[in-house]
């Protein structure tokens, strides 16, 4: 018997045309490769079939762990693979069944089976089941189909039969960099990091922006939102290396002195999504991404968004986290691994009103912005922006 690892690929990448599909499905057996030499691996075999990647090493649980992250793959078993007859799975199921299921424990066997052979699913898994209770039926091991505690599955491909006992859940989405590059606003909280997270997982390539208000925010803040992209960076490729720092302080100063008080969100926003825009356009990118959830802070209500997104006049806004609430915003975060640099405490933006104007119309916002050389500060701000590795 030998160790390999399952690899169930995302369901939307199975009903592509055949032609995205086989390129797709490629692509993350590449990735899989790269992310597995990235991880320390060396010894271990890819082995891609329609519909599967198979993967060939010793240390299968730690391969398993680290594809978990992996865009385009939704499920991963530790397995062992064994010729595609019914005494070779027969005697290897068993096997796996004496290590795996404690005594007393309800057991099924589910098979798929995919190629021409001298028998059907059906009686593979007839034939392993009643081999399991006749070796391990002293331990009051029983059958259930309909709520089993343990599954022993066994896929039976071509030539090879895989048996396994575990399913690790996978990130699934879309292969790295399939759909264009986006620009991401990523600032030292919790959910653009998540946003960002949530566009990469659809085939985007994330080009991360931060807007350092200083002396408004705190120095804090650019290191939260620089920890949580190179966390991003490490478990994904499809962050580019660098992040683009832009100095937003002498902005956000000419908007707090010069615009109405209870608009300076709106208008600061619509400063932010215009430097976005800008470098956006610079950098070949088709589209903003923003951590906006609806209704959560006084600029995110829904006429405010519409009033912030006028601003935004060649390239649309995408708000992946738009539905979701802060509870589930915080698991994902922590699913990622960008919860703990994020929840690091910060001073808040000095710049926010006590009460925010909360039903902007987009002519409101140019009136508040009549006293602004808007051009002038994006451009400004753009032409001071710098690049950080992330690496």
């Amino acid at each position: 018997m030998d160790k390999a690892v399952v690899v169930r690929l995302s369901g939307e990448i199975g009903v592509k045309g055949t032609p995205v599909r086989l390129r797709y499905e490629r692509l993350v057996a590449r990735y899989s490769a790269r992310l597995l030499r990235r991880e320390g691996f060396s010894n271990f075999k890819i082995d891609h079939r329609f519909g599967r990647i198979y993967v060939y090493a010793e240390d299968v649980n730690g391969v398993c762990k680290a594809l978990s992250k992996l865009f385009g793959i939704h499920s991963l078993s530790p397995a062992v693979r064994v010729g595609a007859s019914i005494d070779e799975i027969v005697s290897a199921g068993v096997e796996v069944a004496k290590k795996r299921l404690r005594d007393g424990v309800a057991f099924a066997v589910r098979c798929r089976r995919v190629g021409q052979h001298p028998f059907t699913s059906s009686d593979i898994a007839k034939a392993l089941g009643s081999a399991i209770l006749q070796e391990l039926g002293d331990r009051g091991i029983r059958v259930n189909l309909d709520e089993p505690d343990v599954v022993v599955g066994v896929e039976v491909r071509d030539e090879d039969a895989f048996i396994y006992t575990e399913t690790v859940e996978g990130v699934g989405g879309l292969p790295p960099n399939v759909q264009g590059r986006v620009v991401c606003l990523v600032s030292g909280g919790i959910d653009s990091p998540v946003a960002c997270w949530l566009a990469m997982r659809r085939g985007c390539t994330a080009q991360p922006i931060h807007l350092d208000a200083q002396p408004y925010t705190s120095p804090q803040a650019v290191e939260k939102a620089l920890d949580a992209l190179r966390v991003l960076r490490k478990n994904t490729f499809s962050v580019s290396k660098k992040a683009v720092v832009v100095p937003y302080g002498e902005v956000l100063s000419e908007v707090v002195d010069k615009c109405p008080q209870n608009m300076v969100c709106v208008v600061c926003k619509r400063m932010m999504l215009r430097i976005a825009e800008a470098i956006a356009l610079r950098e070949g990118a088709w589209a903003v991404v923003t951590g906006d959830i609806l209704g959560e802070q006084a600029s995110q209500t829904l006429q405010n968004l519409f009033a912030i997104d006028s601003a935004a006049t060649k390239l649309p806004v995408l708000r992946p986290l738009i539905g979701f609430d802060k509870s589930e915003v915080e698991e994902l975060a922590r699913k990622i691994g960008t919860y703990e640099v994020s929840a690091r405490e910060e001073p808040p933006c000095r710049a926010a009103p006590k009460r925010p104007r909360t039903k902007a119309s987009p002519e409101e916002a140019l009136e508040a912005e009549k006293d602004l050389d808007v051009e002038g500060l994006v451009r400004e701000a753009v032409e001071q922006a710098t690049c950080v590795s992330l690496d």
